[in-house]
């Protein structure tokens, strides 16, 4: 007997067998022109980040896909690597320093970015080890950094590229500013929330010489009335009758000694506010449109930290928010200010510190993505790309159809530095550099007024081409994190260097790119995925990856997002110290519906935990009954179906039914419906119905054992789908399956003459099983079918009458259809061996006389004979009394549901419950009834 413990203990074995497969490189990936390659790279995390159940769906999810493809036949690689998130890092090390009472310009750039580089040492590998706890089977010695300098090198090359194509410019334009990280960030890094606001109310005097009967003002209405020190025009819609003699006319901005016009334009919304609305070409995207339309002034009023400029005059160096309320002061001490309202509009926020994102205007780096965004279209319109679910696919056309230019520099240290040099001495004949007073105490980057040309290189210019001066200044900023990251499916092979030698790693990227899926959540689909998609065209001339599987959210049980600030978030660590990584995994799986978003609770991973206890004390029944004489690790199926038991013949089948059904969900990413099918054969069908089946065969340690036929039968079946169902089960339970696949090799019998094979053996390097059609037989299935609903009516009958299970008891089943007749003799031994009967009666007619229960099904009726075995005349008072407080309880219910005082006051969870319980009572009512008629009779 092969020992395997009383209880799962995860504990002690998942470490163990991670630093099995890591020592025996298991999941290392090759090229091997023998096989078809399978790739995926994974959705690099933050070296600030720790991992979080977002991260533990989406890598469990691609972790069953990659043990698969393995199992399959492929040469299967998961890529893994980490991103160096620009802000988020240098957020984490500025709050160290600012324990130390340093800031970053303390330090200077050198040394900050040594510091940068320390704390990655110290910290940035924390999830790669999390990962691994989670199983995952990343080809760990290829792991990539997107500030790697063969990296680094592949973003120098698309900025260079680009560049020359006139894909990439500088221009002054607004974009959205975070004060709190003090840099610029795309429309993607600024998602709008709805905010609960104030739309004010002000009065702008208008010039004493104006035309017409119009009052001494126009009422403007703004929810940001700190910017009216920027303003440079007032803009009425020309179709606005309220507004045609204002047109023209000259006003007086509030608080400010200028005057500025009135204009006319169509963009104006004639229902906001008062149909009047002040123009602030420098802070806001819509006024930027104007102020160019119609030659307007541009005055920027801020600073880059949220503060006002020397151009707000008095309110210089207040905080925005802290200038607004002055503003308001200051203007109600004037009687220029008339109200104000509330008002819900959508504001943008900082996407990594949710600081409100400030419109500003600045010189930055853009791209041109209209270029780009055609053969990305073209892929997915064509299918060569398809997203799952589908549903994605038009979310991502309509971002793609519409995409505006990508400011891509940043004002930070952290990251890939701009290739781009200016010269100090001539600015290249096309202008001066100079210094932005305005800027946080200590930053030394150089804008331009007349925006010198660059010099763009790989590396620093010896001199200025123009003037011989080596007097060089390099941009400052560096490059959006995604701007990195939008490579990496090309990056981590090494390109551009594969382009330029031939080399293994060359080989390695025709070999595995396009890569095959990538899996990752919503909410990166226009940060990441498709730029990925626009960079693999562009560079690579193919498309990076053939599948997008877009998995939902995890929430909590209430629907919310998981965050720090609510305190709802469940540490996917702490589940795996509490029930194991296996039972996290097939949790999170079975619960996640294809593309839905997961509401999680602690209580959810009891299904996984219980899930590997049944199977774990399956497979320990199995280990300790199983003949070693019997049972060849080697043997195919060398005995004839027709020759096997019915119980044998239907598992059989009933695994390889299940395996197209797996196969079939798989293939379609429908992780949870593949859980589940797997649930439901192995808890129910192989545990609850065949082991049981199993167990008068499997008495390999009773005196006088002999084997026959049948015995060999049962052990070669059980050791057949037990091994095979692990296989299945392996990508989605690893650990376990790994555990239990490694005893039951254990206990199974080489012949003699026969070696164990060479080389290191573990579940994931074994074959995938195979559908074996000859062994599916629906008629065998639907016999055995018939038995399993009868045994389950029989025990539904017993607790009907609160009999033990385990009392035997005598059934007559009523029938008159032959086949079933023929099929309940071929089961009968089943039946009463599991439904624990004395005597099973089969009979075309139902026999008078008899005390008894029935139940129907189908065409069959199930009398279960109550004469000496309870107290029928007691059991006759007794339902009497439970139909009697039924009654009242139901009728107390229904009277309650029916009064409007009740439904207009109480909770709706409350009335909910109500109705459920009057259906519970009505079904309790009716089985109590039908009984106490039956015994009546």
């Amino acid at each position: 007997m092969n020992e395997i413990p009383n209880h799962y203990e995860p504990k002690e074995i998942e470490d163990r067998i991670y630093k099995y497969w890591q020592d025996n490189q298991l999941f290392s990936a090759k090229v091997n022109p023998a096989k078809k390659p399978f790739c995926i790279v994974i959705p690099p995390p933050n070296v600030t980040g720790i991992l979080h159940m977002g991260h533990a769906l989406n890598n469990t999810c691609q972790d069953i896909l990659i043990r698969l493809k393995r199992m399959q036949g492929f040469a299967s690689l998961w890529m893994p690597g980490t991103d160096h998130a620009g802000i988020a890092t240098q957020n984490v090390v500025e709050r160290q320093l600012a324990k130390e009472g340093l800031k970053r310009q303390d330090l200077g750039r050198e040394k900050f970015l040594e510091r940068v580089w320390l704390w990655r040492e110290q910290y940035g590998l924390t999830i790669i080890h999390q990962l691994k706890k989670l199983g995952a089977s990343c080809d760990w010695a290829r792991e990539r950094f997107t500030m790697d300098g063969e990296y680094s090198e592949a973003v120098k090359e698309v900025f260079i590229r680009l560049y020359q194509k006139d894909l990439i410019y500088r221009g002054n334009y607004i974009i959205n500013w975070c004060p709190r990280c003090q840099t610029a960030l795309s429309d993607e890094e600024a998602p709008h929330r709805e905010v609960e606001g104030k739309l004010y109310y002000i009065r702008y005097p208008i010039r004493e010489t104006r035309k017409g009967n119009i009052p001494d003002f126009i009422v403007v209405a703004t929810t940001r009335p700190e910017t009216i020190l920027g303003d440079t025009a007032v803009a009425v819609n020309p179709k606005d009758k309220r507004y045609k003699n204002f047109i023209g006319q000259t006003v007086i901005p509030p608080l400010v000694e200028r005057e500025i016009k009135i204009i006319a334009d169509d963009m104006v919304d004639m229902k906001f506010g008062t149909g009047a609305v002040k123009v602030t070409p420098a802070h806001d995207p819509n006024d930027y449109a104007l102020g160019k339309k119609h030659n307007l002034d541009f005055i920027n009023i801020m600073n880059y930290d949220g503060t006002l400029n020397f151009s707000a005059g008095e309110y210089q160096n207040m905080d925005r928010f802290e200038a607004r309320e002055a503003i308001i002061e200051d203007l109600n001490e004037r009687k220029l200010f008339e109200k104000i309202e509330p008002h819900k509009h959508s504001v943008a926020h900082c996407y990594r510190c949710h600081t409100v994102v400030e419109p500003y205007l600045s010189w930055q780096w853009f791209v041109r993505m209209k270029p780009l965004a055609k053969p990305a279209i073209e892929a997915v319109k064509n299918s060569k790309i398809k997203f799952y679910p589908k549903r994605w696919t038009k979310v991502y056309l309509n971002w793609m159809e519409n995409i505006r230019d990508w400011c891509i520099s940043r004002q930070i240290w952290w990251g890939h530095r701009i290739p781009v040099w200016y010269c100090r001495d001539c600015g290249l004949k096309s202008g001066k550099i100079v210094e932005v007073k305005s800027g946080p105490p200590g930053y030394t980057t150089s804008y331009t007024i007349l925006d010198p040309k660059p010099l763009v290189g790989y590396i620093r210019p010896d001199k200025c081409p123009d003037c011989n001066s080596a007097n060089l200044l390099q941009d400052e900023d560096v490059l959006d994190t995604w701007f990195s990251s939008w490579l990496w499916p090309f990056a981590t092979f090494g390109w551009p260097i594969q382009e330029l030698k031939a080399t293994q790693r060359t080989q390695e990227l025709k070999y595995f790119y396009p890569t095959s899926v990538l899996v990752t959540a919503p909410e990166i689909i226009f940060f990441w995925v498709a730029r990925m998609i626009m960079a693999g065209f562009e560079f690579i001339g193919k498309e990076p990856f053939k599948d997008v599987y877009i998995h939902g959210t995890v929430r909590d049980i209430e629907g919310k997002k998981m965050s720090k600030s609510l305190g709802n978030i469940i540490d996917p660590l702490e589940i795996i110290a509490q029930y194991g990584a296996d039972a996290l995994r097939f949790s999170l799986i079975s619960i996640t519906s294809t593309g839905q978003d997961v509401y999680l609770s602690e209580e959810k991973f009891e299904l996984g935990r219980n899930f590997a206890n049944k199977l774990w004390n399956a497979s320990r029944f199995s280990l300790m009954n199983l003949d070693l004489s019997l049972v060849n690790i080697d043997l195919c199926v060398f005995f004839e179906k027709e020759k096997l038991e019915l119980p044998e013949r239907w598992i059989l089948s009933r695994f390889y039914s299940i395996l197209g059904r797996l196969n079939k969900a798989l293939d379609n990413f429908r992780f949870n419906q593949a859980a589940n099918i797997l649930y439901e054969f192995i808890w129910h069908e192989f545990c609850d119905w065949y082991l049981e089946l199993a167990k008068p065969i499997l008495v390999t340690r009773s005196p006088g054992y002999q084997v026959t036929s049948q015995s060999k039968n049962t052990q070669i079946v059980l050791y057949k789908v037990l091994e095979k169902t692990l296989r299945c089960l392996h990508p989605f339970m690893p650990f376990i399956t790994e555990e239990i696949w490694q005893k039951l090799r254990a206990t199974s019998y080489l012949p003699a003459g026969r070696q164990a094979s060479a080389g290191v053996t573990s579940i994931m390097t074994q074959p995938w099983p195979h559908i074996q059609k000859q062994m599916v037989d629906k008629d065998v299935e639907s016999r055995m079918q018939l038995a399993i609903d009868l045994i389950t009516a029989i025990r539904n009958l017993k607790s009907q009458v609160k009999l033990p299970q385990s009392q035997n008891v005598k059934v007559t089943i009523v029938v008159k259809d032959k086949k079933t007749v023929r099929i309940l003799d071929e089961t009968s031994k089943y039946i009463s061996y599991l439904a624990k009967l004395d005597n099973l009666d089969i009979r075309s007619e139902r026999p008078a006389g008899i005390k008894s229960i029935s139940s129907i099904f189908k065409k069959t009726q199930v009398l279960l004979e109550l004469e000496g075995v309870i107290d029928i005349e007691k059991e006759i008072e007794k339902l009497a009394r439970e139909i009697g407080a039924i009654t009242a309880d139901l009728k107390s219910k229904e009277s309650r549901l029916k009064n409007k005082e009740f439904l207009q006051k109480a909770p709706q969870e409350v009335i909910e419950r109500e109705k459920e319980l009057v259906t519970v009572n009505k079904e309790k009512l009716a089985a109590s009834s039908k009984i106490l008629d039956e015994l009546k009779k």
